[in-house]
């Protein structure tokens, strides 16, 4: 995982704030968290600019955009292969997020797709590359829980446990 400076209790429930409302104004964030306006404005540019928040693309939806199939791909790699197959799953549009692994797979790769034939294509494409020795495939089925941070936050910034 990259570094990232870490968050103190100020910054926690300024990213709270955003959370609840993320097209609150500097000004309103200001007086909500009793902060100077320009002690705020500094704050949200050290977290942008370090890396402690995700870019934008992160809140959009794939079916949004025309792929309601979603999948986990475990990847096996020959070894001393993995930057570069890691760089060449990168070109696939499909692929949303690839994480390295410990244990028996190398790269768990997040995909998404249009129906199950373009699944097909994608994981085709994927075992295509070369120093990919194995792929298994998992549909992701149904979300239980989606990706959060509130209850991180409220933790970092001392209102819960």
């Amino acid at each position: 995982m990259s570094s990232v400076p870490a968050v103190d209790a100020t910054d926690a429930r300024l990213l709270l704030a955003l959370s609840a409302d993320p097209r609150a104004t500097v000004l309103a964030l200001s007086q909500q968290l009793g902060l100077a306006r320009n002690t705020v404005q500094a704050r949200l540019g050290r977290l942008e600019t370090s890396g402690v928040l995700d870019p934008f693309e992160r809140r959009v939806r794939p079916e949004a955009l025309g792929y309601p199939l979603g999948a986990y791909v475990t990847v096996t790699v020959v070894q001393r292969s993995l930057a570069d197959v890691s760089a060449a799953l990168a070109d696939i549009p499909e692929v949303l997020e690839v994480t390295g692994l410990s244990g028996v797979a190398d790269l768990l790769v997040q995909v998404v797709a249009r129906d199950a034939d373009d699944l097909w294509r994608i994981t085709e494409q994927v075992l295509a590359i070369p120093g990919v020795q194995r792929t298994d495939t998992n549909l992701a089925l149904r979300r239980f829980v989606d990706h959060r941070m509130t209850p991180l936050l409220e933790r970092a910034a001392g209102l819960g446990g």
